[in-house]
This record gives C-alpha cells, structure tokens and sequence, in this order.
C-alpha cells in the first residue's frame, strides 16, 4: 500500500520531545519543584503537546520514566503497548497499495528471480531497521533525550563528525524533504488507484454477474476517463484532510482496516483457487525491467519509520527486535506469497493492482470497492506527515486570526498538488515504481547504513560493518538511479502513445 506508513510516529517529535523550559534561579514555590521533578538523575522528562495526533486516538498517553537505569524504558513504561499491539501497528505500518503492486513486479524480475528478489530486500530491510533502532538508542543515551525521531537521529549522528557537525541540521532537513516526498506519493497513488478501481466497477457495473469463476461480463460501458475520476474524488479527499483532529477518525479506520484484512482473503482465495497449469512464465525478467521492479519492492517495504515510535511505546522495549523479526517475517511472507501466486493466476497481463484482474462478479466488485473505502481513509493518514511538517512553521508566521485559514488553504493546495501529479502520470505502476525508487530507497536503504558509520565511527567499528554499510547505500544509490530513469523513461513513452491514441480517436470521430 502504500495505505502502506502509519503516520503517528512522525508527530511525536511534535507532542513528546519539547523538554521543560529553564528557570531562573530566583524562581521559588511550586515552579521550582516542579522544576525539580522533570530533572530527576538528571533525565529531562517531556510534556505532552494538546494538539491532537493518530497516537491519541491508537494508544493512551505515555509516561515517561523517571529511572536513569531504564534505558529501554524511555516512553512505554506501563501505559504502553503490549507485543501483540506493537506487532499489528507494525503489520499495519507496512502492508498497503504497494503489496497490491508485487505481482507485477514479480512479473518485471521474473518468476524465480521476483521472490528470491524480495527475499533479499526483505532481510536488508529488516537489517536497517534494526540498525536504526541500534542508533537512536546510543543517540539517545548520549545526548540525554528520552526520545529521537528519524530525522534527529540524522542530525545528531552528524554531529559525532567534526567535519560535519556545522551542517547538522541539515541531516534533519533532508530526511524531512524524504518524508514529504513519500508521503505526498503514497496520496498519489492513492489517486490513480481509487480512480482505476472504481472506473473498472462502474464501468462493468450492468453486465456484473453473480458467476465469479469466469471472469465474463455480459456489457461493459465504457465511462470517463480515469484523470476525470480522480477530479471527482478530489472535494471528497480536500474535505477528508480537513479533519485535523485524527482521533476523530479512529472508528472509521478501524472498519478500514478490516475491511481492508477481508478483502486480502478473498484476493489470496481467489488466486490460489485459480492457479494456471502448466507454469510458463519466464524465470528472469528483462533486465530493462529489473529497477521498476527495484521501485515497487522498495516501495512496499518502506515501513522504516514505524521502528522507532513503536519501540518506544512498548511496555517492554527489550522485546521489540522479536516483534520486529516477527513482523517483518510475516510482511515478508505476504510480499512473496502473493507476488508470486498473483503472477502464477494471471500471466503477463496482470495489472498495476491485482485487484483490476479480478472477476466482474459481485462478490469481487465489493472487495473493490471495500479496499477502496479502507485506501481513502488512510489518505488523512499517509497526508498527516507533510502537514505537520509544512503546516506549523507556515501557521506561527500569521496572526492567531488568520491561523486556521492558512492552515486550511495549505492543506487544500497539497491535496491539490497531489492530484494534479497522479492526472500527469495516471499509470498505478509507474506512479508506485517512480515514488519507491526516488524517496523510498533513500529511507530504508540508505541513510540507515550511513548513520550506523557516522554513529560509531569513534568506537571502533570493524572493517566488515563499514564494508556492508556502504555495499547496501550503494545498492540503494543504483536502485535510486536506474529506477528513477527507467520508471521517468517509461512514464514519457506510455503518455506518448496515450497521446496518440486519443488524437486517433478524436480524428474517427
């Protein structure tokens, strides 16, 4: 999916980082002692921001702790969540459109090579966020924080080099820039597969039969194009932002959410219930093909973001790296199993989404349509990281009296902006391929290795730890390239030839 990154860790920087402010010596009473406190053994403890956050509405508060000792007690202390609560917000961080995407992208690697592909993505992605992990509590430690986010991870790494310790902050920033990249590209997506789904069931909605072994519709009326679709859908996602509040919408994505667990049922019954044999399929793809493929496996697996608040808001820390090697495991799994047994079902002409090769029988035009209301749901979501980045600083500039309307008139151009790049590349694949490959290789791949080294390159690290580090930012940097060419190389030649058959329509009639 990408309904794919849960954006709740991204706003608690905003809501648990603000340390208590400093008092003057001449401060007496209450103040003092309340000074006191939140400096217990030297641990500065934070306080909650009021402005609400997707944290509110999926955990209750946290307590911080006041034991120096608990190093692994940071935020969850005993308000946190369990293990089986920590593995499905990790389940649910990770698994969205993109898993929707891998059959065709086990059709652009090839049958054999497609899963040992994932495969291997799935261990490095696992490998970087427990690296990530790793450094955010030496991090931590060091600079006396209860908590890091990702993007101060970056920055105070960079501060261990002295040669780059002046330009710290932009560590912060550019992982900052990442973030809104992939996050505007997951509502992208979003777009086009809420446009192509619901085209395909309107368009097939008179002939739908109740017979979901053939895939047979008596009469398909051809309807408007699919950017027009997304026009239609874009009062209805503008209005959806506006929701600042998101534990407002916690009702709503909880019903996404099964909605969305029910629907992956039927698709996994409806493919291995209709598996083609004999198996002629390729077993090595084109090599032309591999980086899209690159593109949307990366997209899939960008759930890195989720490591570092969910870890801290576990009861008990020291459990994470199990909910982690469980977790991922199981997404893993998924990836591979239904890449592969999607690919087996529908040859060469599986689409962007799986759910476009499905029947046109009722039962699957609801999974449709079902899956579409848990992925517009998820938009205020995936839309909530950029927002609270550009939204603030954009907010305190203004008067207190214009403050709401700016905060309005943003949101709406971003969903604006948003929909005008899905209508520019209209293309579910591509569109998935062209945001893995740009921001996403970046987040998982990347920067993770690169912190471990700028993390614990004065405490010895050994040859082989530098050597992986930088063979997987290098295999990420090539992924980056060559996906972000052939995936804008592909985007120019289908809006060529679409281009010219609308001119040829045009022209018969």
């Amino acid at each position: 999916m990408t309904t794919r990154i849960s954006p709740f860790q991204w706003h608690i920087r905003k809501n648990q980082r603000k340390e208590q402010p400093e008092h003057s010596p001449s401060t007496t009473g209450p103040t003092m002692a309340s000074n006191t406190d939140n400096r217990q053994n030297g641990v500065v403890t934070s306080r909650l921001s009021t402005t609400p956050s997707e944290a509110e509405a999926l955990f209750t508060p946290p307590v911080l702790p006041q034991s120096p000792d608990s190093r692994y007690q940071r935020i969850g202390g005993r308000t946190g969540t369990t293990f089986f609560q920590t593995l499905i917000h990790l389940l649910k961080g990770n698994i969205g459109t993109g898993l929707l995407g891998l059959p065709l992208a086990v059709r652009n690697a090839g049958l054999v090579l497609g899963p040992l592909s994932l495969f291997a993505m799935g261990i490095i992605a696992v490998h970087c966020m427990n690296v990530l992990v790793k450094c955010s509590h030496h991090l931590s430690a060091k600079m006396n924080k209860p908590f890091l986010d990702y993007g101060e991870a970056v920055q105070y790494g960079m501060e261990n080099v002295s040669w780059l310790r002046r330009h710290s902050i932009w560590g912060r920033r550019i992982v900052n820039v990442f973030l809104i990249i992939t996050q505007l590209g997951f509502c992208c997506v979003y777009f086009v597969f809420l446009s192509d789904n619901v085209k395909q069931v309107v368009e097939a909605s008179n002939g739908t039969t109740v017979n979901c072994h053939n895939n047979q519709t008596a009469v398909i009326v051809p309807s408007f194009d699919s950017r027009l679709y997304m026009l239609c859908f874009l009062p209805a996602f503008i209005l959806l932002v506006f929701t600042r509040n998101l534990k407002y919408l916690a009702p709503l994505s909880l019903v996404a959410n099964l909605a969305m667990c029910g629907s992956l049922v039927l698709i996994y019954y409806f493919c291995f219930t209709n598996i083609r044999y004999p198996i002629n399929l390729p077993k090595v793809g084109s090599a032309n093909n591999y980086p899209l493929f690159f593109g949307t496996a990366i997209f899939a697996f960008e759930g890195i973001g989720v490591v570092l608040p969910l870890e801290n808001k576990m009861q008990d820390p020291k459990r994470f790296n199990l909910v982690l090697y469980v977790g991922m495991g199981i997404v893993t799994f998924l990836y591979i199993s239904l890449g592969t047994t999607g690919y087996i079902t529908f040859g060469e002409a599986i689409g962007g989404s799986i759910t476009l090769n499905l029947p046109n029988c009722w039962m699957y035009q609801i999974v449709k349509l079902l899956y579409c209301f848990g992925i517009y749901i998820t938009f205020a979501l995936q839309f909530y990281v950029p927002g609270e980045i550009l939204i603030p600083p954009a907010v305190a500039r203004v008067s207190e009296r214009w403050g709401l309307a700016v905060d309005l008139l943003i949101r709406t151009a971003l969903v604006l902006f948003t929909c005008a790049l899905a209508i520019l590349i209209p293309q579910l694949d591509l569109v998935i391929s062209l945001v893995g490959s740009v921001s996403s290789s970046f987040l998982a791949l990347i920067f993770p290795p690169l912190l471990q080294i700028l993390t614990y390159h004065n405490e010895g690290l050994s040859p082989f730890v530098i050597i992986k580090n930088s063979l997987i930012s290098v295999i990420g940097f090539i992924g980056f390239i060559t996906g972000t060419y052939i995936t804008i190389a592909e985007i120019i030649k289908r809006n060529g030839k679409l281009d010219n058959l609308d001119l040829n329509l045009f022209q018969i009639q």
